[in-house]
This record gives structure tokens, sequence and C-alpha cells, in this order.
């Protein structure tokens, strides 16, 4: 069974789409990036998950809780950190978690011992009995981590976790949620792509409500319209990129990088496959020395820009397109100007 399932899922805000049948699952114990840019519909996503908000149409579930007809089960199969997690700054740690681990639904004679347990899980035992306001920033998202697996949840939402950290205390995120993974099923929204490629095995990327990519980070990497090949040769070789374009379908060479004695070049090719056997074979007729011969593989911010700028040119298209399609026919009651109504707690005067 499948710890998240999601099928045709839409939601509007009046006029604003904000989701557009979405469809995805998620099994157990996979950590998965969910990407987008800012108004992508990922936080209306994560709140008719969690169950905050409901759809328009579709079905969310939960290890197969219908999370729309039953919230609460569904809710507790779940840990959620917000962006913004609400804590109270004049409350001690431990008081605060116990206090969630109650509203968790944790029984009364189990709340310490959870306490204790997530404490340990998130590295806040040294700061037990101090006010969470006197915490920083690293720390208070610690305890909203904390807090969301208190009752040791099969799901696991966390929305920004390392927003406004600085490098020591992200790296010490990205440990905690590799350890929380070990036991939960984890969706990770973020903006930071370098966290999603160091955390995460899979990528769900939405855009303008649509669901744009679905796949392993490994796989969204290695699609390239053209192929690229990096190709490290002795420094004191000449005539290398004349050598390279030579090699059938090379429209691009490049030199990259400089590093002890060799020199990187970038290779460039129009061909759809082969071009690092190709390169092989040209340069094993020659003297140099070769120290690198392998194919580049995309980024993942290329993957999330190629992905917004086609996501873009279809949004200036389909609007081009619903300009240039003929006004809707209107009845001719619709039409027609009607003439003012008398509104009785209305002064003014209505033209006979």
């Amino acid at each position: 069974m499948a710890a998240i399932k999601i099928e045709n899922l839409s939601k509007s805000y009046d006029r604003i789409r904000a989701l557009a049948g979405v469809s995805f699952e998620v099994g157990t114990g996979e950590v998965i990036g969910l990407l987008g840019p800012n108004g992508a519909g990922k936080t209306t996503l994560m709140k008719i998950l969690t169950g905050y908000l409901e759809p328009d149409r579709g079905d969310v579930r939960i290890h197969g809780i219908d999370v729309v007809e039953d919230p609460l089960a569904a809710q507790r199969r779940i840990g959620y950190l917000p962006e913004n997690a609400p804590l109270y700054r004049e409350m001690l740690v431990q008081e605060y978690l116990e206090w969630m681990a109650g509203m968790r639904g944790v029984n009364y004679g189990d709340r310490r011992d959870a306490t204790v347990e997530a404490m340990r899980a998130t590295g806040l035992e040294d700061r037990a009995v101090q006010p969470i306001g006197t915490l920083s920033k690293g720390y208070r998202q610690r305890v909203g981590i904390a807090q969301a697996i208190i009752h040791k949840p099969d799901v696991l939402i966390l929305d920004e976790p390392t927003s406004g950290l600085d490098p020591t205390q992200i790296a010490e995120i990205r440990h905690l949620i590799k350890r929380l993974s070990e036991r939960s099923t984890v969706l990770l929204s973020t903006h930071i792509l370098t966290e999603v490629e160091a955390s995460c095995e899979r990528v769900i990327i939405i855009m303008r409500g649509q669901l744009r990519a679905d796949a392993k980070v490994t796989e969204l990497r290695s699609t390239r319209e053209a192929p690229v090949a990096v190709v490290a040769i002795e420094a004191g070789a000449t005539g290398v990129a004349e050598l390279l374009r030579t090699v059938p379908g090379v429209d691009k060479v490049e030199r990259i990088t400089e590093s002890g004695d060799f020199h990187r070049w970038r290779v460039t090719s129009s061909s759809a496959a082969g071009l690092c056997p190709a390169l092989f074979d040209k340069l094993r007729g020659t003297s140099w020395k070769v120290g690198e011969l392998r194919p580049e593989a995309k980024t993942l911010e290329e993957v999330f820009r190629d992905l917004a700028q086609k996501t873009g040119e279809e949004a200036v298209a389909d609007e081009a397109e619903a300009a240039d399609a003929p006004p809707a026919r209107k009845d001719r009651a619709e039409s027609e100007p009607k003439p003012p109504s008398r509104d009785s707690g209305s002064t003014e005067e209505v033209a006979p």
C-alpha cells in the first residue's frame, strides 16, 4: 500500500487555479523532494494532504485512509512542519513537546518517554528546560521537527525545514532528515535544490498547478536534449579543440577548467548518442594522456530552469490562443442592458 496516493487532485481559489489534475504515489520509506516556484501549488498540496484544506476534486489517501472522509484518522499518521511553525516562545522546550504529545493523542503515561525520544532524535536534550524564545533559529527548527515526530508518524511532511538557516545548521537538519527517513516516509518541500540532491531519492516538480516531472534525481539529471561529455587531456597538448570538432556530430567544444597536469573540455554534440565512444576512438589515435572521459549529467538546477522555461512558453501560447478565440455568444436576455431596479433602501431616483 502506498504511503501517499493522490489522484486527479484539483483546487482553485475563485479564478486562481492552484492545482489541476495532479496525480502521484509515494511508497513507504521514500524520501521525496517537492519542488516548484512560488505560487506553483506546493503549499496548497501539503495543506490538502494534512487535512487543512479540502480539494475541489480528486482523491487523497494516507496509507489507504481518505483524508477528506476521515481527516482525523489520516492526521494521526502524519507529522507536519509548516514553513512557519507555531511555537510558543514563552514555553520550555520539554513543556511544549509534552503538551504537543497530548495534542497528538499520545497516552498520558507515554508522553514523557515520547518527549525524551523526540528530543534525543533532534538533538535537543541540552535545551530541554530552555525557553523556546531564547533558542537560535536552527534550534527552533529542531523543536518544530520534534513536535512533528513526537507521535511517531508514518508520513513526515516538511515545508522549507532549512529556510533561513546558516550552512552549519542546514547540514545538521539534513543529517536529521536522513535519520528520520529510516522510520518515516518523508515529503520535503524546499527551494534549495542542493538540499534535494543531497537528501532525496526522487523529485516531484509542480508548476502552475500541474505535475511537470516525477522521477528519480539521477533520471532527471540524465535527460539532455543534446549529449554532453567532459574530457581531461594533458596540459601540453595543442590543437585539442580543432581535433575534437572533427568528431561527427560535435558542434561545440569549450575549455572549462585547468587542474594540475590536465585541462578539462566540455564537448556538446547534436547526435542522439554515442558521443563518448566516438571521442575515445578519435583520442586513441593521438599520443595525448587522457585523464577523464565521461558524459556530463544535467544539474537539478538546469532541469528546473528548463521546465520553468517550457512551462512559461506554454502559458504564453495558451494566453495567445485564448485571446484569438472568438467571444462566447450570450443569450439576448443576458446581452441586453437591464433597466435599473428600485431598491427599497435607496434614495436614488429611477427615470421613468
